[in-house]
């Protein structure tokens, strides 16, 4: 099962004089990834090399060190950690001892896989798309109670006598919440799944 963090972490280590900070934190989008790295990156350091994870987009870049030895084992890392909806940043100051294209990547993803080890992870749950229609007279209720059901509303357009709502929720979550909609719309609603696009 994939992890995404919790809160940004970091890791901190000097690997034959060259300092590394490497820098984690959950994203929710591309533009969020580079905007992290954008506001993280030390212009006075060395290299400010960096990948991110997004489902099935990621991106790297080694910011000048050779090609292959920072972001792609930086990737590498939170692929390792099983994590995802990450954005890992690492830093170096080099210290004058050059570490070969072998010891780079081994630096890069050393310290990114640290820095991820050290954050407090939560597991992603899978979510998938239903959706339902709910008459006036049960749409509080039924909003007041997604929650419980780690649901979220993700459209919902209104016609005379309800909401037609978009719903994106954990799988295993289905049958309780079928349920619950039955129950409160005597039988008259039912969650259709959507196939995603």
């Amino acid at each position: 099962m994939p992890f995404t963090l919790c809160a940004p972490c970091e890791h901190r280590e000097e690997i034959r004089k060259s300092r590394f900070l490497a820098l984690a934190t959950p994203i929710a989008s591309a533009a969020e990834a580079q905007a992290f790295i954008a506001a993280h990156s030390d212009p006075g350091a060395s290299h400010n090399c960096w990948a991110w994870k997004l489902g099935d987009q990621y991106r790297f870049s080694d910011d000048g060190e050779p090609g292959g030895t920072a972001g792609r084992p930086i990737l590498a890392a939170i692929e390792g950690q099983d994590c995802d909806r990450v954005a890992v940043l690492v830093i170096r100051w080099y210290g004058g001892i050059q570490l070969g294209t072998g010891g780079l990547a081994r630096a890069y993803g050393g310290s990114a896989a640290k820095c991820l080890q050290g954050g407090e992870r939560i597991p992603l749950l899978r979510l998938r798309r239903f959706a339902c229609h709910v008459e006036f007279a049960e749409l509080a209720l039924f909003k007041s109670r997604l929650g419980e059901f780690a649901a979220q509303v993700e459209s919902e357009d209104y016609d005379a006598s309800g909401a037609h709502l978009t719903l994106a929720l954990p799988a295993e979550q289905r049958e309780p919440l079928q349920r619950l909609l039955a129950d409160l719309s005597r039988g008259r609603s039912e969650l259709h799944e959507l196939e995603d696009a």
